[in-house]
């Protein structure tokens, strides 16, 4: 007899912060894959056109709005999810934002709306999701992290704090949650082209790169693409039960010198 039954054939997967960047890749990707997708984002006709697409190429998606800063609204996009495509198999928590602030420059609500967003944010999917989970002796929720935690990085500040939270939450729930067949995984990317930090003016930009380069955060100029990211999480979720890929970090590699 094996250790674990196998995963099911229908895994669907919620993947919050879909209307771009990340989120949007992974759900694509896990669309690929076969499972039924439920996306949810503050910009509703993104997740909407994106689900419009997924189910163009012969996927199953279904578009919510979610504003994970909000308790209510992350219950009604749970239940709206698990009611269109049936109890969540994988839950992706990749929503958020970014500010270029000093701490001792940002006050106290910005550096809350931080914590609210990829923290608290993040919890609120675990508390509505994971109870399930457990119940059925199975799942992944996937918490998308950052190399800030590892490595912090200026004009990060209350990001850095926030994804440093979002980690020692994530480890504590493996504890947690070993043995009841549930796993609590951490995709950690380095710099990776996406939406956040996209909208800084040019002289921000140029300082935040500036500080970086000065503190050895940057040896290369290149970035990750969100589908690299998106490849790693499926990756952890498509692992067999039985093996758990508790932490992956994902670094951009630097271009190929030739000899």
């Amino acid at each position: 007899m094996p250790r674990f039954e196998p995963h099911p054939e229908r895994r669907p997967a919620l993947v919050t912060g879909a209307s771009s960047g990340i989120g949007a890749a992974t759900a694509t990707a896990l669309a690929m894959a076969g499972h039924p997708v439920a996306i949810g984002a503050r910009r509703l006709e993104k997740v909407e056109e994106l689900a419009a697409t997924i189910r163009a190429g012969g996927g199953e998606a279904f578009a919510h709005s979610l504003d994970v800063g909000d308790s209510d609204s992350v219950k009604a996009f749970a239940a709206a999810a698990e009611e269109a495509l049936g109890p969540m198999e994988v839950v992706v928590s990749g929503a958020g934002d970014l500010a270029a602030d000093r701490i001792h420059e940002l006050d106290s609500d910005g550096f809350l709306a931080q914590v609210q967003v990829h923290l608290i944010g993040a919890h609120r999917l675990v508390s509505q999701l994971v109870p399930g989970m457990v119940a059925r002796t199975r799942g992944d929720i996937v918490f998308i992290s950052s190399d800030v935690v590892r490595a912090p990085r200026t004009r990060m500040g209350a990001y850095v704090a926030a994804k440093n939270g979002v980690e020692g939450m994530a480890r504590a729930m493996q504890m947690e949650l070993e043995g009841t067949g549930v796993r609590a995984s951490i995709v950690r990317p380095g710099p990776t082209m996406t939406g956040m930090g996209m909208g800084w003016d040019a002289q921000t930009t140029g300082e935040v790169l500036e500080e970086w380069v000065k503190w050895g955060m940057a040896r290369h100029p290149y970035f990750l693409r969100p589908s690299d990211v998106a490849a790693a999480v499926a990756a952890v979720i498509s692992a067999p039960r039985g093996a758990h890929l508790s932490l992956v970090e994902i670094q951009p590699e630097a271009p190929v010198e030739k000899p």
